[in-house]
């Protein structure tokens, strides 16, 4: 895979297909990994800290789950660049699942309620899926007892891929601090359980593809999002047009 800086960010090049058999083939082994689903927020959080642009950096890979990010790949000379959405490999792990034997773990969700909303979802949708973890932890830090559990209980259950979503850069960091301990892929998913739940909506697929999936998360979302994308959006426009312009000045 080729990485791309954005701005101080490394994203890969990568498609869902690659992307997933990638996560697949790392499943086997047996190892800790983890998966960064990057965008604007993500972006500009890794400009603003060096430890936890040092995180993302550190990943095993990020994939340009917001279009701002893809296209910014494009722009940069990376024509096959292509947004991969961290819902969309979710979902096609999830189908996978059951063709491959991989087996799913949930850490995250605002509730155990969402958790098992979201596995009676994913069951419904894809038969075969094997989920064999779900844990949704208290909003407060867990003491290194509840810590140790937590991983004996997760390599007990065997778990191939676990999707965490305790939202950035929390579970970014979690992530980070968890792959020597874990067996197993990590992907950061952010706010998915709450959208395969429906306790929030997708935006329109047409709204999607023209890279205006941020403001319909803003309209339906906007006390907990507009200062999220009013301080981050314009920086990293302005940001990566700078390093844009100097690509092209010493091309």
């Amino acid at each position: 895979m080729k990485r791309i800086p954005i701005i101080n960010m490394e994203v890969d090049v990568v498609n869902i297909a690659s992307a997933v058999k990638t996560v697949s083939d790392w499943s086997k082994e047996k190892a800790g990994r983890y998966v960064c689903v990057s965008n604007v927020h993500m972006c500009m959080e890794a400009f603003d800290s060096q430890s936890f642009r040092s995180v993302v950096n550190g990943a095993d890979m990020v994939i340009p789950d917001g279009k701002p990010i893809s296209i910014a790949q494009k722009l940069l000379g990376q024509k096959q660049a292509d947004q991969v959405r961290g819902q969309d490999i979710m979902n096609a792990l999830c189908a996978l699942s059951g063709e491959e034997n991989l087996k799913i773990g949930f850490y995250g969700g605002s509730s155990d309620s969402v958790l098992k909303q979201v596995e009676g979802n994913l069951k419904a949708s894809y038969p075969g899926i094997n989920i064999t973890y779900a844990y949704s932890p208290p909003f407060r830090a867990l003491t290194a007892d509840e810590d140790n559990e937590v991983v004996a209980t997760i390599n007990s259950s065997e778990v191939d891929v676990l999707f965490v979503g305790i939202g950035c850069p929390k579970q970014e960091i979690w992530m980070a601090e968890h792959k020597e301990k874990l067996n197993c892929v990590m992907l950061g998913v952010g706010a998915a359980f709450d959208f395969i739940a429906g306790n929030k909506k997708h935006a329109p697929r047409w709204i999607q593809k023209i890279g205006f999936e941020w403001l319909f998360r803003l309209l339906s979302e906007p006390k907990r999002l507009w200062k999220r994308y009013f301080k981050h959006n314009p920086r990293y426009i302005w940001y990566f047009m700078q390093q844009w312009l100097f690509k092209r000045a010493f091309d």
